[in-house]
């Protein structure tokens, strides 16, 4: 039905958007006794039992409507981490028994354990070590440029692909001020940019890419970029920020994040570095890793598994007393 979406969303095509969709797909008639609100509510059905799914920060403004009781308007609410659900609880004194956890979903990838192995095979020297970096620009990708230029100083052999715009939410105007670092990757011999590209085409390109380069600045509360890369057998490199030390289950190579961006660049890039190496000796360390995360991502986070925890959810809040509005509440509302 879509009727989710709105001034923001109407053209998204991101995590909370594949969610939704997800969701609908395999819930057709639910939109006829639950109103499931992802993250930005706007208006409220009386009629409805609902159900606001986050995947926002608590800080954000789109949030703040749940204070003072305002939470009450729902049957449930839903985290995609126990990171989230604990922050939300915090700032907004909402019962345990109202908040609930339901991690996002990915298709694992059809990659096998011999597929990865040849993936990794540098037996040509001449071969290629290829960096992605699949998420919008401001979650850190000024610092991954700079820091693969530094590396591409030691070694000729990596290629970094970055798949990133703001296009991927309908904001392309958003990506004015990363102008001069898109045109920085699209002159550089060992980089290429690709700009945003429909979401079955990356899950093609990351079956061929070897390191996953995420130094994170920005709090996500799920990462499902993570979670596809780590099905994929991408080795997986991040701060513990946010919700990623959560999405990874620690099977990923994690550091500390700093706030200085020069010493969080310079722990990213030495980490990096060790990886680089790692991928070209035929690590069986690495291959452990690999296989170890992927396995890990294909359990906890194939929507086969997770839409029966949502079945449950919904029948639960079916059997429930549709909540009170209180019509003096206003809705956040913005146009990006």
């Amino acid at each position: 039905m879509n009727e989710w979406r709105n001034e923001v969303n109407k053209n998204a095509k991101g995590g909370t958007e594949m969610m939704m969709e997800r969701i609908e797909k395999s819930f057709p008639d639910l939109h006829q006794k639950i109103q499931l609100i992802p993250s930005r509510v706007r208006e409220l059905d009386s009629n409805r039992r609902r159900i606001l799914y986050l995947h926002d920060l608590p800080e954000d403004p789109e949030s703040h409507h749940l204070a003072n009781g305002g939470w009450k308007k729902f049957n449930k609410i839903v985290c995609c981490s126990y990171w989230q659900q604990q922050k939300y609880i915090s700032q907004y004194d909402i019962p345990w028994s109202k908040i609930v956890v339901i991690k996002n979903a990915i298709d694992p990838s059809e990659l096998t354990e011999e597929d990865i192995k040849d993936k990794f095979d540098f037996t040509d020297n001449n071969k290629l070590v290829n960096i992605v970096y699949h998420t919008t620009p401001h979650r850190g990708l000024e610092i991954l440029v700079p820091v693969v230029e530094q590396l591409f100083s030691y070694n000729k052999n990596i290629h970094l692909h970055v798949f990133s715009s703001f296009e991927i939410y309908g904001w392309s105007q958003r990506d004015e001020p990363y102008k001069e670092l898109f045109e920085k990757i699209k002159t550089s011999d060992n980089m290429t940019y690709y700009g945003y590209v429909a979401h079955e085409e990356l899950l093609k390109h990351l079956k061929k890419m070897h390191i996953f380069a995420y130094p994170c600045i920005w709090q996500e509360t799920s990462c499902i970029s993570l979670m596809e890369a780590m099905s994929a057998g991408v080795a997986c490199i991040h701060p513990n920020y946010g919700a990623l030390y959560e999405t990874s289950g620690g099977t990923t190579a994690s550091y500390d994040w700093n706030e200085n961006i020069q010493e969080h660049a310079r722990k990213f890039g030495n980490i990096l570095y060790s990886v680089i190496h790692e991928c070209r000796r035929d690590s069986d360390l690495l291959m452990s890793m690999l296989q170890w995360q992927k396995t890990f991502a294909d359990t906890f986070y194939d929507w086969n598994m997770l839409k029966i925890k949502w079945k449950n959810l919904f029948s639960e809040v079916s059997s429930e007393e549709i909540p009170n509005i209180n019509n003096s509440t206003d809705f956040f509302s913005y146009s990006p």
